[in-house]
């Protein structure tokens, strides 16, 4: 505990680090006012009465959660980071199967300045499409439960005013997770999902405890609840450090001695796509759900479909399971390079025993990834689906908690990972592990 406060303490020892998070700081606390900034023409105390009777379990509650609240308020943050993920995503697909972005991707700094610009512009049209469903939907809903209007002047300014406010909130969002990512701390997108998960986490453990001390709650469910969550994060902090070590040995030739062979690992994480799969699975089930439920109200097939792929069928738990998996070993082809890492061992003069330098290197760590990335994907698919039949078996308000839960954990395992490494870099102790960063600066890799 010592050694861990004295790290601590070293984080405002180092101006680049420190500065880092004081900009994180202030950008998020920017993104909490724009959480309560309302779009104009809507009763935002009927709307959030509204979502707090009728859509707490539909798509559109997971939406306003991860907006940090801001699409039950209407504030012009609605859509949250989403239209942006949404487009990063088609963008790295593009990326990876059409041969025009594939050559943009490798032609180093210039060729990604290409592809942000396209992911922006994905973003404008995205937000678009969610803002005119989203100001659809508005119109569309009948009065709160306390009988107040919640769009009293529906109308052409109306909508223009809306979509506009909208649009125009998620453009900021995503410059603010841009700037987070260059001048900040941890990835942008995923920072801002992870203040906008934590946001209604005191009202729902508020909540609970109301209806444990009225009786809706009896004391074992709760007790059982706790103790679950607990074991569950506890579950996925361990899953999520988990490495495959692969032994490396390099020769080093000392003048006048026989050639000596030093031994190290090349730590291969089973988690190394980190969130993202979770947040581009999340990603693809809202945007159409959001097209769906917006224009249900006037087609009754959508409105059909919309249901099928409510949270909790077994159609979105099956989707959003599959999403999961293929995410993860997307987003892991893209973060890490097997033909990258094989070429760096063979520059340093290092080698897998057994294994020869070059392309059978590459395709070695290549089969280890592929089979280690598959366990930990469908462990995190579990975690994201099951706690919310147990929270919904046992009348508890913690909805969407697995989901929830791999967000907030991985976001902050990240961010103390990258607040580590500047520790590291100016030769404080770390704040994660000992041994961890220590063994791989003994091989020489990275």
């Amino acid at each position: 505990m010592e050694r861990l406060w004295r790290s601590l303490s070293g984080l405002w020892e180092i101006k680049e680090l420190r500065d880092r998070i004081l900009f994180t700081l202030i950008v998020l606390f920017f993104y909490r006012v724009g959480t309560h900034i309302p779009v104009p023409g809507v009763n935002s105390h009927a709307l959030v009465e509204y979502f707090r009777q009728a859509l707490a379990n539909t798509a559109f509650g997971m939406f306003d959660i991860f907006a940090g609240g801001a699409l039950s308020r209407a504030a012009i943050f609605g859509l949250g980071i989403m239209p942006y993920i949404s487009a990063s995503i088609v963008i790295q697909l593009l990326a990876a199967t059409v041969p025009y972005f594939e050559r943009l991707q490798r032609e180093g700094e210039a060729g990604r300045r290409v592809l942000t610009r396209y992911t922006r512009w994905l973003t404008v049209v995205i937000s678009a499409i969610q803002a005119i469903g989203i100001t659809t939907f508005l119109t569309n809903l009948p009065p709160s439960p306390s009988g107040q209007l919640i769009v009293p002047n529906p109308g052409p300014m109306f909508v223009i005013s809306t979509v506009v406010s909208l649009v125009g909130g998620a453009i900021l969002l995503m410059w603010m997770g841009e700037q987070i990512t260059d001048r900040g701390i941890g990835n942008g997108a995923s920072v801002l999902i992870f203040a906008g998960s934590l946001e209604s986490l005191p009202n729902e453990v508020i909540s609970t405890y109301t209806l444990w001390k009225n009786g809706a709650i009896e004391t074992p469910a709760l007790i059982f609840a706790i103790i679950f969550f607990i074991v569950l994060t506890g579950a996925v902090v361990a899953v999520t450090e988990v490495q495959r070590r692969v032994p490396i040995s390099y020769a080093k030739r000392t003048v006048g001695l026989s050639p000596t062979t030093q031994t190290g690992y090349l730590p291969l994480t089973v988690n190394t796509a980190g969130v993202m799969p979770i947040i581009f699975a999340q990603s693809i089930l809202l945007f159409p759900q959001t097209m769906l439920t917006g224009g249900g109200g006037r087609l009754e097939f959508l409105s059909g479909i919309a249901a099928m792929f409510q949270p909790g069928t077994w159609l979105y738990d099956l989707t959003y399971a599959l999403l999961i998996i293929f995410f993860a070993y997307l987003y892991t082809s893209i973060m890490f390079n097997p033909k990258d890492v094989a070429d760096n061992l063979q520059r340093s003069g290092a080698f897998i025993p057994g294994v020869r330098a070059g392309e059978e290197t590459a395709e070695y760590i290549d089969r280890i990834l592929t089979r280690i990335i598959f366990p930990a994907a469908v462990f995190f698919a579990i975690v994201a689906i099951v706690p919310y039949h147990v929270s919904k078996a046992l009348n508890i308000p913690l909805y969407f908690g697995g989901t929830r839960l791999l967000i907030i954990v991985g976001v902050a395992l990240d961010l103390l990972q990258k607040i580590n490494s500047y520790l590291v870099m100016y030769r404080y102790d770390s704040l994660l592990g000992k041994a961890k960063v220590r063994s791989w600066r003994t091989t020489g890799i990275g």
